[in-house]
């Protein structure tokens, strides 16, 4: 995404980027993009323009111009209006977009901002998946008929319940950023050197830990939080060894 959507009744700070939300959802993505383009163009240069399909995002757009005076007048003058029937509703972007960051900084600075974005997009997805997992572990109600009965404690104690929902735990795929990876699915014969080959290569790394007695899996450690995140986006899905076996690669469940 090119930059976070601001929270509602909210206004951020001034920034290029125009974060454009209550459109229509049922129209096609180029017959929007293009009348969005239509729109905005009258107000300055319009250097990127995000509308996604997914259906969290649909109904929002960011608009990237390549000035703040441009972003300013827009949002003045395009406030409430009627888009495909539905007033569009304003505001600057929460942070500044992949396009303005890589105009304004050089390839360091727009590194580390992808980094950052998407170590707050993993941790959001994190906290979703640990929400859903509450809701599946919370108790029905009790209907209020009357005394509750008493609990049959002596029978069955200890044992674990055969509910799926009652051990829910949040996936591996959603667990929040930190320092140390966990990489599966690897070939037999790739040991520390293999490794330390592949993820040596990002920012801060320390070491490979191989599992004694386990073939397939390691951990890999970094210094920061940032080479992890740069290591796991570039090597998720790599595929090694002769059988070309694509490899997993999440974060260490704390």
């Amino acid at each position: 995404m090119a930059a976070l959507a601001p929270q509602q009744g909210k206004t951020n700070p001034p920034n290029p980027t125009v974060y454009v939300k209550n459109l229509e959802e049922r129209i096609k993505q180029d017959e929007l993009k293009e009348a969005l383009i239509e729109i905005f163009s009258e107000y300055g240069n319009i250097v990127d323009l995000v509308a996604k399909k997914n259906f969290k995002a649909k109904g929002q757009a960011f608009v990237v111009f390549d000035g703040v005076e441009a972003a300013q007048r827009a949002i003045e003058e395009v406030q409430g209006f009627e888009l495909f029937e539905k007033p569009m509703v304003l505001d600057y972007a929460k942070t500044k977009s992949d396009a303005t960051v890589q105009r304004e900084g050089n390839e360091e600075e727009f590194e580390a901002h992808k980094r950052r974005r998407l170590a707050e997009k993993e941790r959001k997805q994190a906290a979703e998946a640990a929400e859903a997992a509450k809701k599946l572990k919370r108790p029905a109600a009790v209907p209020e008929t009357g005394a509750a009965r008493p609990v049959k404690s002596a029978r069955g104690a200890g044992l674990k319940s055969s509910n799926p929902a009652a051990g829910a735990v949040i996936p591996e795929e959603y667990l929040p950023p930190n320092k140390i990876l966990f990489v599966q699915n690897l070939p037999d014969d790739y040991g520390v050197e293999s490794l330390a080959a592949i993820f040596g290569r990002f920012e801060g790394f320390k070491e490979v830990r191989l599992v004694p007695g386990r073939k397939g899996i390691a951990f890999v450690e970094y210094e920061a939080e940032s080479g992890a995140i740069s290591a796991k986006e570039s090597t998720a899905g790599m595929m090694l060894g002769d059988e070309g076996k694509p490899v997993k690669v999440v974060y260490q469940r704390q």
